[in-house]
């Protein structure tokens, strides 16, 4: 088997079908899916924690990265968040 593992999931509302288990998949998983739920009133009000959180546990929960690497996915997350001013 080859060094590389490609991931084909259907994600709760992602539009990644094609999936790597590294931070530059992980990272536009988790900025498409932050941004579909951006502009849900119950999303806005909750703190960037529950917001993470929710969205790892229902709608990105099956991502390679996110599974094999639990606290670099939270540090990614939190990275992005502050890079693309997505609070």
């Amino acid at each position: 088997m080859s060094p590389v593992q490609i991931w084909v999931l259907a994600l709760d509302g992602c539009a990644m079908d094609r999936l790597f288990n590294n931070a530059d998949s992980f990272a536009m998983t988790f900025d498409d899916a932050w941004k579909k739920l951006s502009s849900d009133p119950s999303f806005k009000d909750q703190s960037i924690e529950k917001k993470i959180s929710f969205i790892f546990e229902n709608k990105i929960g099956e991502h390679p990265f996110l599974i094999d690497n639990p606290e670099q996915a939270i540090q990614v997350a939190q990275f992005r968040i502050r890079l693309l001013d997505l609070t």
